[in-house]
Parts: C-alpha cells; sequence; structure tokens
C-alpha cells in the first residue's frame, strides 16, 4: 500500500562542468536543482508513494524555477514555504577513472533553507500529514538554526506515529576543523530519535567514536553495527560497501541489519556515468522495500539495484520506476528496447 513520505532538506542549484573537463578548463555550465532531500521524495514517488520536501526556497525566479523542477520531478510542494534570496550552489567535476569527481560548495550558508527563522514550518500539519520522514547528516551540518528545525520536527513526527529516517552522511568539508567531535553529539541525537538508519562501520568508528579489534571492513560490520542498534533501538541500519576499480567501473554491495540478523545483496559491478545521488537511490529502495512489506532479501536487492542504474543517468535524481529496478535485478544490459 502506497505510503506518504517527507524529505527534510535544501534545494541545491547543481552546476556541471560539460563532460570531463575541470572548472579551470571550461566556461560553460549546466545547471539543474537536487538535494538529498529532492533525491529521495522524488525516488519515492516514482515508486509509487506520495513524495513531500520540507524546504524553503527564495521568493524570486530562481525559486520559481526550482519548484517547477520539483513539480516535474513529482514532487509535491505542500509544505514548502518561500522566503530569503539564494539558493545553495554546488560545482561538480565529473571524475574519470583514478581521477574522483569533485564537489565545490559555494553560497550554502546563506541560503533560504539555512537563514529560515524559527516558525517556518507548521510541525503539527507536516507530522499529522505522513508516514515516514527523512532526514540527512548533511543537513545536520548546517547550523545551529538547521538542526532546531531537524530536530523538532524528528519529534514531532515521532509523536505522531511515523517514521524517522536518518543517512548518516558525512562530509569532512562541511563540519570544518572540529569535525567528528563536532558531530557525534550531534548524530547522537538523531539517533536517539531515528527507526531507519543509513551508515556502515567507517561511519560507526569515525563519527561515534567506537573501536572494534576487527581488522577487515566486514567484520567491523558485523561487531559494530549491532551494538548500534541494540543502544539506540533501530529497527534498521543499511548501507554499501564499494569498491573502485580503475577503469571507471565500480563493484557495489549492499547490506541491512534487521531484527539482529544481516542481509547481504548480490555484488554488483557496473560502469559509471554520473555516481552524484546514488546513494540517494539506495536509500529510497531501501525505504521503499520497508514500507512495502519486503523481506529483507528482496528489500536490498531491490535498493542495490536501483542505485546501480543511478550511475547510468545524468544528474543527482534517480529516475527509475519500481518497475525498472525489478527489471535491472533480474536481467543484464541488453540491445535497444522496442
Amino acid at each position: 500500500m502506497p505510503k506518504t513520505i517527507a524529505a527534510f532538506g535544501e534545494v541545491m542549484m547543481r552546476l556541471q562542468v560539460p563532460g570531463f573537463d575541470l572548472l579551470s578548463q571550461s566556461n560553460t555550465l549546466n545547471y539543474s536543482f537536487s538535494g538529498t532531500g529532492v533525491n529521495v521524495a522524488s525516488a519515492l514517488s516514482r515508486f509509487g508513494h506520495t513524495g513531500y520536501l520540507v524546504s524553503r526556497l527564495p521568493d524570486n525566479p530562481l525559486g520559481d524555477a526550482a519548484l517547477s523542477s520539483l513539480h516535474r520531478l513529482g514532487i509535491r510542494s505542500d509544505y514548502i514555504t518561500r522566503g530569503g534570496s539564494y539558493l545553495g550552489l554546488y560545482f561538480l567535476e565529473n571524475g574519470f577513472g583514478m581521477r574522483p569527481s569533485r564537489v565545490t560548495y559555494s553560497n550554502r550558508q546563506e541560503s533560504s533553507f539555512n537563514t529560515a527563522p524559527k516558525g517556518t514550518y507548521d510541525l503539527e500539519q507536516i507530522a499529522s500529514g505522513i508516514d515516514a520522514i527523512h532526514f540527512c547528516g548533511i543537513t545536520l551540518a548546517m547550523n545551529d538554526q538547521v538542526r532546531e528545525h531537524m530536530l523538532a520536527l524528528a519529534r514531532a513526527v515521532k509523536q505522531h506515529g511515523g517514521l524517522v529516517v536518518f543517512d548518516c552522511n558525512y562530509r569532512p568539508s562541511l563540519w570544518g576543523a572540529e569535525g567528528y567531535v563536532k558531530a557525534k553529539p550531534l548524530y547522537e541525537q538523531m539517533l536517539e530519535l531515528s527507526d531507519i538508519v543509513f551508515m556502515n562501520e567507517k561511519d560507526v568508528m569515525l563519527t561515534l567514536g567506537r573501536k572494534t579489534a576487527a581488522k577487515e571492513r566486514i567484520d567491523q560490520l558485523y561487531d559494530l553495527l549491532p551494538q548500534v542498534a541494540a543502544d539506540y533501538q533501530i529497527k534498521v541500519l543499511a548501507g554499501t560497501h564499494r569498491h573502485i576499480h580503475g577503469d571507471n567501473r565500480h563493484s557495489l554491495q549492499g547490506f541491512m541489519l534487521k531484527k539482529g540478523a544481516f542481509t547481504f545483496s548480490e555484488k554488483l559491478t557496473f560502469s559509471v556515468h554520473d555516481r552524484i545521488g546514488a546513494g540517494d537511490a539506495y536509500a529510497s529502495g531501501i525505504l521503499h522495500g520497508e514500507l512495502s512489506d519486503y523481506e529483507p532479501e528482496k528489500t536490498v536487492n531491490f535498493a542495490a539495484a536501483a542505485a546501480l542504474l543511478a550511475h547510468t543517468v545524468s544528474g543527482d535524481t534517480p529516475m527509475s520506476s519500481e518497475q525498472d529496478v525489478f527489471k535491472a535485478m533480474h536481467s543484464t544490459a541488453g540491445d535497444v528496447e522496442r
């Protein structure tokens, strides 16, 4: 049965250098609108749910353009307010082979979303109208004002019996010199409110500061994630392990921990067209599986296939339907569909 999901987050303007050029080489940029919340709300809408974005856009033609883009992505805008003057920007240079893609942020702290005053969002209206809400660690990194909105909204949704979803998504460039020391107590606050969490063993060791004697990633995963699930009473923990090859191919395997048992997806190897947003596609796949009462094996393989498909299209936002993902789960690349 389709559900109603909201995502709290900033709408970003993505400015992309064509092809594989560097910013220092090009004089042309292609723009689009994205953000973790945008990606998750859109992906879940494509899977048949109703997806809302909780955000704030500037009340000017730039905000109008962003809103128009959200509507084309199937996102409901009932919980989007208008005010302020700016959108956060990021510049993307596509990686190739051993050279990674690079993201450079600009103007984020002055954006309409990150300067939203107290009382901007109607917490009661939002919390009473949805089944689940998604939050991101990138949003948590912004400033105290945004964090207050985030925690208040999470508490309101919990009080109304909704699911709280948190994707750790730690970004070193956003936390500054204090880094993990500043992030740890804030992450712990979110984990205490969360039902579904996206993290891996590195998040546990670096962000939460926990230690393990295990040396291999898989052993660290088995050691640390059950501790976190038990300590914070988290229903589902999920994430991915990725290996980057030197020929523009990646290998990815998804995992989820539910009711004390780990389930792993098949290991998928594929060529990468555009990596940005693939993690949001994976998270959306896990959420769709949980909201649709799939068995863990079906859920984690659905999520991994959704992530694979997200690597094959331009832009941050996943564009695959549920049928597209099921087809990818059961087939290999083929000829033109006619």
